[in-house]
């Protein structure tokens, strides 16, 4: 029941529930508190919503914004809990008594504060709004950038102005329970004291050098820095603030280019949410702003995603434009039509040039390029298990089985996961395999935001999972070495703690014109994280028992750090399956909307060398003898080939084929620039020379035959 409220009321937790519930209870409370009238139980009803309104805000809470939206917003229910007050004293016969005066006078003097105050605060972060904003980019050695505000000042600025009537409240309280005046007197000189203080405590900060220099100077140091820079090739991208993901798996790749690389963003969300990276990024909201950039030095434009904003950079012709997209799969996006506006289309292998085939949507195959999947790179094709003999695989190992069903999707389409109608029975079969396995359990993030079965059948798997280890800890078949694990432990807090003291010195700025000013990546710092990461992940798995089951949510340990530490797995259709087939380990795709084996390979390329399972999980066996016994394996030849036609050849690597392709672009559009220069040339020599070259150069094709006998005649 409490469950089915949290997901209803779209809050994070119970405790924000109760929260909200005695929000929305201490209102009707305080208006009986002042009909009876009470000031103990109007004190304690005022307490309850205070509290629970500022628990809600902190805690960012999805009930606060929809408030707002039926006009019972932050500044509407401290009216109301100040007129409930009024209500009171005048209910304690107190309207004659110059404390009533006071707290009406109080409370309209403190509303009248409100208006400059939300002015101030909203010029403020207006003015210090950047109409570029960067990373990694020097500007500060260009343009003068002063200090921020203090953080408090600004943070949640309307909420904490609102609370300041917390003096007026407390104290006219106090008057009307003591009937003495000289209380609520002062504490509402306190509340319209302060609030005039933190008007004027704002008012610097919308003047003279404490506001970020203007527009056009901002432009003018990019443009200095780019010149200086000398950009090659970009990588352009725009999105909602979900869809940061679809840039940040190309960080990686865009650090490794031979070539000098540049990111261009066209949202501010996109920007919050990028990784950590230590290429020069550059936001550009404005599509005037980018368009006015000085991009002549770029010869490459790599575009990740097909969006309406890609037209402000495509319409640069020294540049050439290649789609790279988010990842290879069967879905339309990877046949979309807009494809054809690029000069190139890369794929990762023949897969996507034979899809494009397929769909007929004008992508000519002379302008596609398989280039592999340099995101793949850590993706281990066997990464062997902690040493020790151990039953039940052909290397003495207990074999690891990765389950990681993807989410139900907005649709209901049945076939989309199989966690409602297979997921038990998949691990039930895993857990309870002689010879044993264990059992990773990753769950897509999302399962059941949408449907409640998923949501259940979820917490099903979770709890097979868990009483199938606690099962196996108490199983004295299964020993471990705990010394190496409390090693392991050990070192996971001290990682984690270093961890946090790097991001803690990173210095995460929340005003744009700091983070632009002082947002240049320490390198160093950078590389540390890099390590300890990786640290971290050897330590986590060293943890606990090779052979335990584990149900693993969250970021880390990434999905790619399951694969490496994983036999097998078993998925749904997703770009999980294809990544995994990198390693190529053996694996099994659940037909959950029963379509059959030979119509579901027919249309999903990607499960053409994999286990196919019903909903009943009965083919399960194949695949743990596959992992068993991989001299025995049906499908091995089956996986090297479909790894080839999805993801390419391993050699060259995937990230050498990129830098290859984004050369040769380059030097086509390098070859077309110094063709366009001649004809410019061409065209400013006085008309002798022209009629002479007119003469060396072939006569223009015609468009029908008797144009062109009346050529061939001239």
């Amino acid at each position: 029941m409490i469950s089915t409220a949290i997901r209803v009321a779209r809050v994070g937790s119970a405790a924000e529930l109760a929260a909200a519930a005695l929000m929305m209870l201490g209102f009707p409370c305080l208006m009986l508190a002042a009909l009876l009238p009470s000031v103990y139980a109007f004190v304690v009803a005022a307490a309850v919503t205070y509290l629970a309104d500022h628990f809600l805000h902190r805690k960012g809470s999805y009930l606060i914004n929809r408030l707002s939206k039926v006009r019972a917003g932050l500044s509407i229910r401290f009216l109301i809990r100040q007129l409930l007050l009024i209500l009171l004293l005048a209910r304690m016969s107190l309207a004659d008594n110059l404390v009533f005066y006071a707290a009406v006078a109080c409370f309209i003097a403190f509303y009248g504060l409100q208006a400059p105050h939300g002015a101030l605060v909203t010029l403020i972060r207006n003015r210090r709004r950047m109409p570029v904003a960067t990373r990694n980019i020097d500007l500060k050695s260009r343009i003068r950038v002063p200090d921020a505000p203090p953080r408090g000042l600004l943070h949640r600025s309307a909420e904490k102005m609102l609370h300041l009537d917390l003096f007026a409240v407390a104290g006219l309280l106090v008057s009307a329970a003591l009937d003495d005046a000289f209380v609520g007197f002062v504490g509402a000189g306190i509340t319209v004291a302060l609030g005039c203080l933190y008007v004027a405590v704002l008012l610097p900060y919308v003047r003279g050098r404490r506001i970020p220099p203007k527009a056009e100077t901002v432009l003018a140091a990019v443009d200095d820095w780019l010149a200086a820079h000398k950009p090659e090739t970009v990588l352009y991208f725009s999105g909602s603030k979900d869809s940061a993901y679809q840039v940040n798996m190309w960080l990686e790749t865009m650090e490794q280019l031979e070539t000098r690389p540049l990111i261009i963003l066209r949202e501010r969300a996109i920007l919050n949410n990028l990784a950590p990276t230590t290429v020069p990024v550059i936001c550009v909201p404005g599509g005037v702003h980018l368009m006015n950039l000085d991009l002549s030095t770029v010869r490459v434009a790599l575009y990740a995603a097909n969006v309406g904003k890609n037209i402000h950079l495509l319409r640069v012709p020294t540049m050439k434009h290649v789609f790279i997209g988010h990842g290879d799969s069967d879905k339309l996006a990877s046949v979309n039509p807009y494809s054809k506006v690029y000069d190139e289309v890369w794929t990762a292998g023949r897969a996507g040039r034979d899809r494009y085939a397929i769909a007929d949507v004008g992508v000519r195959d002379e302008d596609i390029v398989e280039v592999g999947r340099p995101q793949l790179a850590p993706i281990a094709t066997w990464q062997g298990g902690p040493e020790g003999p151990r039953a039940g695989a052909a290397d003495g190992r207990v074999p690891t089985v990765l389950y990681a069903p993807t989410w139900e999707g907005w649709d209901g389409n049945p076939g989309n996961t199989s966690i409602v109608l297979a997921g038990e029975n998949i691990v039930r079969k895993l857990v309870e395999a002689d010879p044993p396995v264990r059992v990773l359990y990753k769950p897509h993030p999302f399962t059941g935001t949408v449907s409640a079965q998923a949501g259940a059948a979820h917490r099903r798997v979770t709890a097979l999972v868990e009483k199938a280890a606690a099962g196996r800890a108490a199983d004295p078949r299964f020993t471990t070495d705990t010394a190496a694990q409390e090693r392991a432990r050990a070192e996971l807090a001290r990682i984690e703690a270093r961890l946090a003291e790097l991001a803690g010195a990173g210095g995460d700025k929340g005003d744009e014109a700091e983070a632009t000013r002082d947002g240049i990546v320490d390198v160093e710092r950078h590389r540390e994280i890099a390590g300890l990461r990786a640290e971290w992940n050897a330590a986590y798995w060293n943890s606990f028992p090779e052979y335990e089951h584990r149900v693993i949510t969250g970021a880390e340990p990434r999905l790619y750090d399951c694969f490496n530490v994983s036999d097998a797995m078993v998925s749904d259709i997703s770009s999980v399956v294809s990544d995994f087939i990198a390693s190529g380990k053996p694996y099994a795709v659940t037909d959950s909307g029963e379509l059959g084996a030979e119509e579901f390979k027919r249309q999903n390329t990607a499960v053409r060398a994999a286990t196919i399972l019903s909903n009943g999980a009965a083919e399960l066996g194949g695949l743990l003898d596959a992992v068993r016994d991989p001299s025995a394996d049906p499908l091995a030849a089956d996986r090297k080939e479909l790894k080839q036609y999805l993801l390419g050849p391993d050699e060259p690597t995937s990230i050498d084929q990129f830098n290859a392709a984004v050369a040769d672009l380059a030097r086509k559009a390098e070859t077309r620039n110094v063709g366009q220069q001649s004809r410019v040339g061409a065209a400013s020599i006085d008309p002798a020379e022209a009629a002479e070259l007119t003469t060396a150069l072939p006569a223009q094709r015609s468009t029908s035959a008797g144009d062109t006998d009346d050529v061939n005649a001239v």
